[in-house]
């Protein structure tokens, strides 16, 4: 399997590693090193890596981890409450401790991986202020038209 590689835009500017950036990202390390931490706290990114240097305060994640952190922990609860009330029959109280902590505990434990990953998803596209041009977007995905219609 190949790695996708996205820029370099400018000749002075080596490629960004996707899947590598996002990895780095899912472990809250710098998307640029992976030695720096992402994060000062648990939801707060830090302004810049301590190791290198990368500004990373001007990343914008948004409400997309919340998202991909809903989506998967809701196929996770979903799908083992379907299989065990098939084979069990637990009583209601159970039900009403386990299912919600489940989903409470599986959502503040995947949060900020998921965070981290789309920071250091949107810094291999090198978007929102991730390129080195100043004019903004550089993303290899967004190229857009000239001319108005």
């Amino acid at each position: 399997m190949t790695e996708l590689h996205f820029g370099p835009t400018e000749p002075h500017e080596t490629p960004r590693s996707l899947g590598l950036s996002i990895r780095r990202g899912l472990m809250q390390k710098c998307p640029h090193c992976g030695k720096g931490k992402i994060f000062g706290s648990y939801l707060k990114v830090l302004p810049t890596c301590s190791v290198c240097g990368e500004e990373l305060s001007h990343h914008r994640a948004d409400d997309l981890p919340a998202y991909i952190v809903l989506f998967i922990v809701g196929h996770i609860v979903i799908a083992t409450l379907m299989s065990v009330d098939q084979d069990n029959l637990w009583p209601l109280w159970i039900h009403m401790i386990l299912w919600p902590l489940m989903t409470v505990c599986l959502s503040l434990i995947l949060l900020q991986p998921i965070k981290g990953a789309v920071i250091g998803l949107q810094w291999a596209l090198k978007m929102h202020g991730f390129s080195s041009h100043p004019d903004g977007d550089e993303s290899p995905l967004f190229r857009p038209t000239g001319g108005a219609e």
